[in-house]
């Protein structure tokens, strides 16, 4: 995971906010999923050549923010439920890129997905063929 991250030492933005910045967006994204493990403060630290303290304030305001949950020798995992994930309640990156009337008539679908008792993969399967039937 450290690969994925890169701090601008020279940026007026202190390198625990772009840690903290960087890991928001790879759990959005679904790089990081659910339950995954982030590599212990200190190696990451060692990893980016910053200061312990830096990584464990970025991981402690990862965790308020329901992103990450730490335990003590399980170490630091992605949230079940992240705030940016749609089993939050909360709107994650795909959503925000897409058209809202895209997103609100997937969630109409989903709601009368769910009224009738047809399973999620039935609807996924259902969505997708309807793309392959439409898409030009």
């Amino acid at each position: 995971m450290s690969a994925e991250i890169t701090l601008d030492l020279s940026s007026p933005v202190p390198p625990f906010e772009q840690l903290r910045a960087r890991i928001t967006e790879l759990v959005d994204d679904g790089t990081l999923a659910p339950g995954a493990r982030l590599p212990s403060v200190r190696a990451l630290a060692a990893d980016l050549g910053i200061a312990v303290g830096t990584v464990a304030r970025a991981y402690r305001e990862l965790e308020a923010a329901g992103y990450v949950r730490s335990r003590r020798r399980h170490g630091t995992t992605v949230a079940e439920a992240p705030p940016g994930s749609t089993e939050h309640g909360g709107i994650g990156a795909l959503e925000r890129d897409l058209p809202a009337g895209v997103v609100q008539a997937a969630e109409e679908l989903v709601r009368q997905a769910l009224a009738a008792g047809v399973r999620p993969e039935q609807t996924v399967a259902l969505v997708r063929g309807a793309h392959r039937r439409l898409a030009p």
